[in-house]
């Protein structure tokens, strides 16, 4: 099969490119005028289709009025399929705070979705969190960094929890981010109020080589007290570590996510922290234990309290700051290319030959119009 359209690879657009796929494989990523064999590369005329990768989501919580928060099979698939028909070919599950007991079943319901094939690895936000930037975090869960819950939940994934979220000032962060690193698991810096010298630290000794939604679970930056956030975007341009960004209009105002790009470079993360709005019209909902009111689009705590994941899919994000003028090409990287590589998902997140055939076609307002994963057409598209 071969697709014909304007390609965006990890370093360039193509404007008439040809992708093709054998199997579940990408094959061949090419100009349309290249010849092989002495016959055009694609028999088709151009199209005005933009070609891009699978997008790659490390943080969500949830979608299509299901969560993932649950410990339930039907809502994870639920959860994962909304995501998937809207562009996102690779997802990470994430859990919240929540009672051990609870939080262990939701992670091995997640690592169940993983041996299924539904998700691509599992993400712990929390419940080694500060209090004061908790945001929808549950306070009544939180707890000191404990090595033996640490491991527990490793365990209790089996092998796929790829993402923990910690608080770098906590006393015993150091120790479970060691444990975290030598089971393979990314440290995230998050629902932190660390200071600067604090946060750097952390990103410098390579226990956090991610940032869980900078600016938000962390204090507002201040030029005389840059607190963690500061610190992170200076580790991004570093190449120290990887900053995700809730880039909905929502989390963070458009012109701090332009910014933000410009300063992390090829070390940023488009994220949704999606819950089971996204996709949904506006309503009440559940966040983990936690109730949620959807307003105009916006999630928050039951009664008016902190903004409670997002109802965005990740191509929504591509396409508000693409019609803003931002390169397409640097935002497929921080929705597809650089959360792949942080999430150690080496098959995806780019159109590659090699890597999988997880295919966006996009109209020229970059909607998605069709989507394939692995090679299939979603939905029989």
């Amino acid at each position: 099969m071969k697709l014909r359209g304007k390609v965006v690879t990890p370093d360039e657009v193509i404007e008439d490119g040809v992708v093709e796929v054998e199997g579940d494989r990408l094959v061949a990523v090419r100009p349309a005028d290249d010849v092989r064999d002495g016959a055009r590369a694609d028999a088709r005329e151009p199209t005005d289709d933009w070609l891009l990768p699978g997008l790659v989501d490390i943080h969500n919580h949830g979608g299509g009025g299901a969560s993932l928060t649950a410990a339930d099979p039907a809502q994870v698939a639920t959860a994962a399929a909304t995501h998937l028909a809207a562009g996102t070919t690779s997802l990470l599950g994430s859990a919240v705070t929540d009672a051990p007991d609870r939080m262990l079943a939701v992670v091995a319901t997640l690592a169940d979705a993983v041996e299924a094939g539904v998700l691509s690895g599992i993400h712990v936000e929390g419940p080694f969190l500060a209090e004061s930037c908790r945001g929808a975090q549950d306070a009544a869960h939180l707890r000191a960094p404990d090595t033996g819950l640490a491991r527990d939940l490793i365990a209790a994934g089996r092998g796929h929890v790829r993402v923990m979220t910690l608080a770098a000032e906590l006393p015993g962060a150091d120790a479970v981010a060691d444990q975290l690193a030598a089971d393979g698991v990314v440290v995230a810096l998050g629902h932190t109020a660390a200071t600067a010298p604090v946060a750097r630290a952390f990103l410098a000794a390579g226990r956090a080589p991610l940032v869980t939604h900078l600016f938000n679970g962390m204090p507002p930056m201040h030029h005389r007290s840059p607190g963690p956030a500061l610190a992170a975007l200076a580790a991004a341009a570093d190449g120290v570590a990887c900053v995700e960004l809730v880039a909905d209009g929502v989390h963070l105002d458009d012109e701090t996510v332009r910014a933000a790009l410009t300063l992390a470079g090829d070390r940023a993360v488009l994220v949704t922290d999606a819950m089971a709005a996204a996709g949904m019209a506006d309503g009440d909902y559940e966040l983990g234990p936690q109730q949620v009111e959807v307003r105009d689009g916006v999630a928050r705590l039951a009664g008016g309290g902190a903004i409670a994941g997002g109802t965005s899919r990740l191509a929504e994000q591509v396409r508000r700051h693409a019609a803003a003028g931002l390169d397409p090409v640097r935002l497929v990287r921080a929705a597809a290319t650089t959360p792949a590589a942080v999430a150690g998902l080496p098959d995806v997140g780019a159109l590659r030959p090699g890597l999988r055939a997880d295919v966006l076609v996009a109209d020229t307002s970059l909607t998605v119009t069709r989507v394939m994963r692995a090679g299939q057409w979603v939905g029989g598209a």
